[in-house]
């Protein structure tokens, strides 16, 4: 799957990279792993987890989409509107 760092990220010195298991994607802040961005099924499609990794706190996502790129790229679009950025 093609998804890379976006700029918003690597502005900060914040990386993205595809997690071993093919099915989530880890934000790192520095070296420090903050975020994860998990795929989940969704009536046949998907959706995304997005979870702060300190404390287990989910960032709520409630849209449904049809291909998984699309899911994860929304995803890290409401982990930047969480952030604030």
């Amino acid at each position: 799957m093609g998804i890379t760092t976006p700029d918003w990220l690597s502005k900060r010195n914040a990386k993205l990279e595809a997690s071993k298991d093919g099915q989530s994607w880890l934000v790192f802040f520095g070296s420090e792993l903050a975020y994860v961005v998990a795929l989940a099924p969704a009536k046949g499609k998907f959706t995304t987890k997005v979870m702060e990794t300190i404390n287990g706190k989910q960032i709520p996502q409630a849209e449904v989409f049809e291909n998984a790129e699309d899911a994860v790229r929304a995803g890290l679009e409401k982990l930047r509107g969480a952030l604030g950025w």
